[in-house]
């Protein structure tokens, strides 16, 4: 259950630092925007309702423009900005915040800057999983899916008796293991001071030179800690963005996901909604027609009873109640009083 009183037992841990080599762009992926806002605003926005003691974003590529964009989401209050200046991996970047936690008593949640559609119940869910693991809660809990096509992604390994043994990557794996489904999705609970203890023992010895943190759980393990599994059952819900086809099929998700929020929630009326692009940012009144080919962009609010006809695209504006907006309009920065006609 997500709690509306804040947690002084849970933090939470964005990695954000990488640049994103497969989006083939100057831009941090986390900047890249969705829905009109940038792609981590999502992630933090998710975070934040898990009512945590505070959020830790760890940054690197340019980190100012990444703080900003988080500062957009989140008060300063509720946010520590933790650089990694080299990124030599996901383990070495968690451990840059390890001066953060060393007297902390603490839950740290880790999640991915590039997951926006993750939910605050999925992690309240998983929250519940590591707190309650055989009755005594577990060291390290790993959220997973189960995906048709696994290749290319980390594989849940587990015993006999169903629990976890291991995460084994694409190019270790052996035949039997590259046929697992279930697959790490980089979402985890970890006890503080036992994360930070392990991840001293994690080594580089890899192609990359780089500290993973998958290699933490296995290292728990082998020391007697208890290591959880959660198996979610949507994985387009835990499904980071590496590419730019990735980006668009994420809009494409979100969009739909906006216009069904409107039509259900607040009685806007899409002629045909497969044809309309809407910023999540927006705020459209009870009765308002959207005709096909509309773009509503920015921080726009349409009050209600509003026509919006084909063509028509409208940025970071206030549209009054009772408008008729004809064909091919471009409304930007504007205010139209009640009763208009465009």
């Amino acid at each position: 259950m997500v709690t509306s009183q804040t947690q002084p037992n849970l933090s939470v841990l964005i990695l954000a630092a990488g640049l994103g080599t497969r989006m083939r762009s100057n831009i941090a992926k986390v900047l890249h925007p969705l829905g009109g806002v940038p792609m981590i605003n999502y992630v933090c926005r998710t975070a934040s309702a898990l009512m945590p003691e505070k959020i830790y974003v760890i940054v690197g590529h340019q980190g100012e423009d990444v703080r900003k964009a988080v500062l957009q989401e989140l008060d300063e209050t509720q946010v520590e900005f933790v650089w990694q200046t080299e990124q030599l991996g996901t383990g070495h970047a968690v451990s840059m915040a390890q001066k953060f936690f060393e007297s902390k008593d603490t839950t740290v949640l880790i999640l991915s800057g590039d997951v926006p559609l993750i939910r605050p119940t999925t992690l309240a869910a998983l929250l519940q999983k590591h707190r309650s693991h055989k009755d005594k809660g577990a060291t390290c809990t790993i959220l997973t899916v189960r995906v048709d096509d696994p290749t290319g992604y980390g594989r849940i390994v587990r015993d006999d008796s169903g629990f976890f043994l291991k995460i084994v990557e694409q190019k270790d794996a052996s035949e039997e293991e590259k046929s697992i489904k279930e697959i790490n999705t980089g979402i985890y609970c970890f006890e503080a001071s036992k994360l930070f203890r392990a991840l001293a023992k994690v080594k580089n010895n890899n192609s990359q030179r780089e500290f993973y943190l998958t290699d933490v759980p296995f290292i728990l393990r082998e020391e007697g800690e208890e290591v959880a599994i959660y198996l979610h059952g949507d994985p387009k819900e835990v499904s980071g963005i590496n590419n730019r086809m990735e980006l668009a099929e994420m809009e494409q998700i979100l969009r739909r996901k906006i216009i069904k929020r409107l039509m259900i929630e607040s009685g806007v009326t899409f002629i045909d909604p497969s044809n309309v692009y809407i910023n999540e940012l927006a705020i459209i009144g009870k009765d308002t027609i959207i005709y096909p080919n509309v773009t509503i962009e920015g921080a726009t609010e349409i009050g209600e009873g509003c026509v919006i006809r084909s063509g028509t695209r409208i940025s970071n504006s206030r549209i009054g109640r009772n408008v008729e907006i004809l064909d091919n309009c471009l409304i930007s920065d504007s205010e139209i009083e009640d009763g208009c006609t465009i």
